[in-house]
């Protein structure tokens, strides 16, 4: 070949290597599993059982990264900007999925940027008192606390958070008036609590359940209508005095870069169908009281949207605005 033609074929050379990567199959090389929490966290704990269960299933490794930040945005986007090609994936959670966009402008669209792909199953939060609080069930509470409006105080990891709307809510629809008192992060929410700092607060089943069994805090309910069998001995509220309508749980789930290409979506959640309700898997997620009720993309995608239709005319009434 001589020195033209080999010019005019260098190109073709080059983009050799490149064209036959997108040629293998997928996944051909490791993948990252971004959770955009500290270490021990609850979205952390499952995001890394599902990277087990994927670099079991998959053949690949799939590597747990932690970028914690802005209440779980840098980590969201981070995904939100990666490429959509399957390598990618989002330890997502009902944060910065669900409410942040609701309360700030985020440096993600939810819908236009990100793909669901499977949620793991609901977690309910518990609403947690002290074992001295002076009203002995959830009746009493409610009567206390509407008998005295602004008095008692409540905790959440800060301004539109999961637990500060979790709780707005369920004040929302219970007609009561309290104060909020907000922190940086779950950890100085559940300690303020457990100093007597506040009155109560709504917190997850994961941070919150030893305590109860413990004797170190009262559970007055649980906020999903359903029982959970998980932790039988809490009511729910809407069965003991609280508000009828309401019914919320905590989700964590799966999500990938929007243009993943379908297949991708369709075999990661076929292993996480399969794979979640195993005997090993459901114990380590019960361990950390979620109990295992995957939804594939598009029952994970009704499900965003009815809490953002749940939840938005609330933050609008209470003209609740993150910082």
């Amino acid at each position: 070949m001589d020195r033209r033609s080999l010019l005019l074929a260098a190109p073709a050379l080059l983009a050799r290597p490149a064209a036959a990567q997108l040629d293998q199959p997928w996944p051909s090389h490791p993948l990252r599993m971004v959770i955009p929490w500290p270490p021990g966290q609850s979205t952390d704990v499952q995001g890394r059982l599902v990277s087990q269960l994927f670099s079991e299933r998959l053949g690949q490794f799939v590597v747990p990264e932690n970028r914690p930040g802005a209440g779980g945005q840098i980590g969201t986007n981070l995904v939100a900007k990666a490429p959509a090609d399957g390598y990618t994936l989002l330890a997502a959670s009902i944060g910065p999925i669900t409410f942040s966009p609701l309360v700030q402008r985020t440096p993600y669209e939810v819908e236009a940027e990100l793909a669901p792909v499977a949620s793991y199953g609901l977690s309910p939060f518990i609403l947690l008192v002290k074992p001295e609080f002076p009203a002995a069930d959830l009746r009493g509470f409610l009567r206390l606390v509407a008998a005295n409006p602004g008095r008692f105080t409540f905790s959440s990891s800060g301004v539109g958070g999961a637990q500060h709307l979790v709780t707005a809510l369920f004040i929302a629809k219970a007609g009561l008036s309290a104060l909020h008192v907000p922190f940086q992060g779950s950890a100085p929410s559940m300690v303020a609590l457990l100093g007597g700092n506040v009155d109560f607060s709504f917190d997850t089943a994961a941070a919150a359940l030893r305590l109860v069994r413990e004797g170190k805090l009262r559970a007055l309910g649980i906020t999903t209508a359903q029982p959970s069998r998980l932790m039988p001995e809490i009511p729910p509220l809407a069965a003991v005095g609280g508000p009828a309508d309401y019914d919320i749980g905590g989700w964590n789930g799966l999500m990938v870069p929007k243009g993943t290409p379908r297949p991708i979506i369709d075999r990661l959640w076929q292993e996480v169908r399969d794979g979640l309700p195993t005997p090993a898997m459901r114990e380590r997620f019960e361990a950390i009281a979620v109990d295992v009720a995957p939804l594939g993309p598009d029952a994970f995608m009704a499900q965003l949207r009815q809490m953002w239709a749940l939840f938005g005319p609330v933050i609008r009434q209470l003209g609740i605005r993150a910082e």
